[in-house]
């Protein structure tokens, strides 16, 4: 009896042996398990799994390709004789650089470029600014209500068309203008602003901020809201007045948009509007309000030369890209993230 319950005793013991994966573990080893390629599934199992998105993404990667990519074959028009009525792209003679050469060498090319640089010099330094401070402003409205209300009426002037703009300040600063009629009224001299190629560039930069302000608005709001409260009560409770908490709390919350949007626009200052600043390029004449996109318009094709178009297109472009890589660097040089990241 003694020996048997020994033994049977002993049975737990070895069960427990087992249980802890000791030398006494009974049956065949285990195989390890197979090896997991880099990122976890192999491509075919995605594409398996991802079906339905891909499916959803598809005809807007097709639409997408079909109007942004497929026309850059049209691009090589900057290096040809082209003529879309008798030779076609693939038949036209090529010429090598002349179209780059006409265009350098045309005195009108590089006015409009002044004339495009100094707009966009002046948009950067008033309307960034400005949208700020209506943002700040804004934000600082207790009243839900009327901070919605104050945010409509700010916006509403994006969904006007550049033609209806241009209307509204053509009756209120032009020479027949509701301002202008009211001081000939009290014996002053009239005055026409829209006509004036001296202030024209303080014009286009008004009527912007007048028409998409709004836009830059919501965006810094967006990023304020992401401010903790947390914040604002801390920097309120160490002394911080008003002007403080703003300088310490809510501007370097807006930095990093203020960055990407500058680096944006950095990027595509060669274009101005084109539309606007052709609705009002006969009132001031070109020497005022030429810029690059009108340019390559009237020249390139009103005047159906598409090489030389095409070459503007193209040094546009690289134009753009430089700058963009340029803000990009000097934005993570000053502790930002920009456009992309390092």
């Amino acid at each position: 009896m003694a020996l048997d319950t020994g033994s049977r005793a002993g049975k737990p013991r070895r069960a427990r042996s087992a249980r802890r994966g000791g030398p006494a573990a009974s049956g065949p080893p285990t195989a390890p398990p197979p090896a997991v390629p880099d990122g976890g599934i192999r491509w075919w199992q995605r594409l398996r799994r991802d079906r339905t998105l891909l499916l959803m993404v598809a005809p807007a990667v097709g639409l997408l390709a079909l109007f942004n990519y497929v026309p850059l074959i049209w691009t090589t028009v900057a290096f040809k004789d082209y003529d879309p009525f008798t030779q076609g792209l693939w038949t036209s003679p090529w010429v090598g650089l002349d179209n780059f050469t006409l265009l350098f060498d045309d005195s009108r090319f590089w006015d409009a470029f002044a004339n495009t640089l100094g707009i966009t010099f002046i948009q950067l330094v008033l309307f960034f600014p400005l949208t700020i401070a209506l943002a700040l402003l804004v934000n600082s409205v207790l009243s839900q209500r009327i901070r919605g209300l104050v945010q409509s009426i700010l916006y509403l002037p994006h969904f006007f068309s550049w033609v209806l703009v241009i209307t509204v300040f053509q009756q209120m600063l032009g020479g027949a203008g509701l301002l202008a009629q009211q001081l000939r009224q009290h014996g002053y001299e009239g005055f026409d602003l829209m006509t004036d190629p001296g202030v024209f560039k303080f014009l286009v930069t008004a009527q912007l901020v007048w028409k998409d302000g709004g836009w830059g608005v919501i965006v810094f709001l967006a990023a304020l809201s992401a401010v903790s409260q947390d914040l604002y009560e801390a920097a309120a409770v160490d002394g911080a007045n008003r002007w403080r908490r703003m300088w310490h709390v809510t501007l370097p919350a807006l930095r990093p948009v203020i960055a990407l949007l500058l680096v944006l626009r950095v990027g595509d200052s060669l274009t101005v509007g084109f539309e606007q600043i052709l609705l009002q390029r006969d009132a001031v004449g070109p020497g005022a309000s030429e810029v690059f996109d009108t340019y390559v318009w009237w020249v390139g094709i009103a005047n159906t030369d598409y090489g030389i178009a095409a070459a503007g297109g193209l040094i546009k472009g690289a134009f753009s890209l430089v700058l963009v890589l340029i803000a990009n660097k000097v934005a993570h040089m000053l502790g930002e993230q920009g456009v992309y990241q390092k």
